[in-house]
């Protein structure tokens, strides 16, 4: 899933694009993708596009008569761009196109399951009542972060990736953000101290700053390709590097499986040299699950 330093460069990257442009046609392919019917789509052809922004994880086009286009592209939705000269994007996994004097603007899914969503509304309150709240880390300050973090005993991994409390956090930059922290994903909120919090503050922060400002330097003049917005980068510290060892110790990353989703972690960073439970390996192997990295290389 795209999260906030791939969010804000396709943010970027389509106003030097398309704001203050017309838009022409808007097709939809996928009639799981509109959400909304009032307005219908095609009141907002020709109007103008003032503005783009982000919100959590969704992209908003700003066009006259106060509509917007709210984007949610989910797991495997991604934007394309094509020059007008360029060549026309088809197939199955094109969801819709939007057509401006100067290129096109495709929306991609690459998943059979449809999950990305489009919103047509009027007006910003409806924009609001699609905002899940969660706090916003560039803007937030420490005393803002923590109580945000306290306001349920929940395990931080859970924590971090919840929209209502943190804004642009998903599973990829949450595993980067604790293995910078040196914290476990499976440490509960309430039991951390003061110097734990603003550990975990100060990691989000430069986590997000680093990575937003590598992202931008790599598609700088450029629209990000669909393959280069991905959840797994080779330069990441954690995330998808289960089995590599530690960028910073050296010892093996670790997973803990879930459900379609996965946590990575350093043992010696993160957790004292303790293995989580994986619950599917756990059940399988029981009394031989081993519990400490020790254990692990024995």
């Amino acid at each position: 899933m795209p999260e906030l330093p791939d969010i804000t460069v396709y943010v970027e990257s389509l106003r030097t694009r398309v704001v203050g442009k017309p838009l022409g046609k808007a097709t939809i392919n996928s009639p799981f993708f509109l959400r909304t019917f009032d307005p219908p789509l095609r009141e907002v052809e020709d109007k103008v596009l003032n503005a783009v922004s982000r919100m959590e994880k969704c992209i908003i086009l700003e066009f006259d008569g106060d509509l917007f286009i709210v984007f949610h592209l989910m797991i495997s939705g991604r934007l394309r761009w094509k020059d007008q000269d360029g060549a026309k994007l088809g197939g199955k996994m094109v969801l819709a196109s939007f057509e401006f004097s100067n290129g096109t603007l495709f929306v991609t899914e690459g998943s059979k399951k449809k999950r990305a969503s489009l919103h047509l509304v009027r007006g910003k309150d409806a924009i609001a009542n699609l905002d899940p709240g969660g706090l916003e880390i560039e803007e937030a300050n420490l005393g803002e972060f923590g109580d945000r973090l306290r306001l349920g005993n929940h395990t931080l991994k859970r924590a971090l990736t919840d929209p209502k409390l943190f804004s642009g956090i998903g599973n990829a930059y949450s595993d980067e953000i604790l293995n910078a922290a040196g914290l476990s994903p499976l440490a509960l909120t309430l039991k951390l101290s003061d110097e734990e919090v603003e550990m975990l503050f100060q990691s989000t922060k430069e986590v997000f700053r680093d990575w937003t400002n590598q992202l931008r330097n790599k598609f700088a003049g450029i629209f990000p390709g669909a393959g280069e917005v991905t959840a797994f980068r080779p330069e990441f510290s954690a995330h998808g590097q289960f089995g590599n060892p530690c960028k910073l110790c050296g010892t093996t990353i670790q997973r803990i499986r879930y459900a379609n989703n996965e946590t990575n972690y350093c043992p010696t960073c993160q957790t004292g040299g303790k293995i989580l439970s994986d619950r599917s390996l756990a059940r399988l192997l029981k009394d031989d699950w081993p519990k400490s990295v020790e254990e692990l290389e024995g």
